[in-house]
């Protein structure tokens, strides 16, 4: 199985740490320890998938369970204009992200903010997180990578400018921990509160199928420009 490239340093870290202290103290605990670099190759798997989906399609950007559905909890999206999706990842969950639909990236945004624990509402706002915005067919689509407690760092891959199709790879959150998904108020939801959803396969909505006038920006992309490295 695949293993996301942001994982590599903690699989390779552990197995010589491992491996130095089987070698000056005890093999024993050097065995115990070969458990961690097993951890980290698991959390970071990333299992190729086959994306099936119209273009319309909004996929589910993390596996994970479903928070939020429906009425935005986040500043900046007005109920009127926006539906929010939410989606926690547990330290089991595959937490490599796929984007949720094609397009053309807008921006990528990186907010500082606060590690409190993801599932909690105000997280979206109070949390760090980075904020891609697409736009697909007229229709624009947020999407943010939030982190938790244990998530301290966000990979984001894309770059404003760039094409990307539904499905795609495009980052990884390291050890958390939430997923938020911002959808024009006039798409249809396909998922509620307490579903399971599985990356670039999961429909958690379907866009308009007619092609408007892009919608204005959200006040929430409003924040500078920041490259975030993976």
């Amino acid at each position: 199985m695949r293993i996301d490239p942001a994982g590599w340093p903690f699989v390779l870290g552990g197995f010589i740490l491992a491996l130095i202290v089987s070698a000056v103290a005890s093999q024993l605990f050097g065995a115990l320890l070969l458990l961690l670099p097993l951890f980290f190759l698991f959390f970071f798997r990333d299992p190729n998938r086959v994306i099936d989906a119209p273009a319309t399609a909004v996929l589910s950007p993390a596996d994970g369970r479903v928070m939020v559905a429906g009425e935005p909890t986040a500043q900046g999206f007005p109920k009127s204009a926006w539906h929010q999706i939410s989606i926690f990842l547990s330290p089991m969950d595959v937490h490599v992200n796929r984007m949720p639909v094609g397009g053309r990236i807008l921006s990528v945004r990186y907010h500082p903010g606060r590690f409190l624990p993801a599932y909690r509402h105000d997280a979206t706002e109070l949390n760090e997180y980075t904020e891609v915005v697409v736009e697909q067919a007229g229709y624009r689509v947020v999407v943010r990578q939030i982190v938790g407690v244990l998530a301290r760092r966000i990979v984001c891959r894309v770059k404003a400018g760039d094409t990307v199709r539904a499905g795609d790879r495009f980052g990884v959150m390291k050890f958390g921990s939430r997923m938020d998904v911002f959808l024009p108020r006039d798409s249809t939801l396909l998922t509620r509160v307490g579903d399971r959803v599985t990356g670039g396969i999961t429909r958690l909505a379907e866009l308009p199928a007619q092609v408007r006038p892009m919608m204005e920006q959200p006040e929430s992309a409003d924040t500078p420009v920041v490259t975030v490295e993976a």
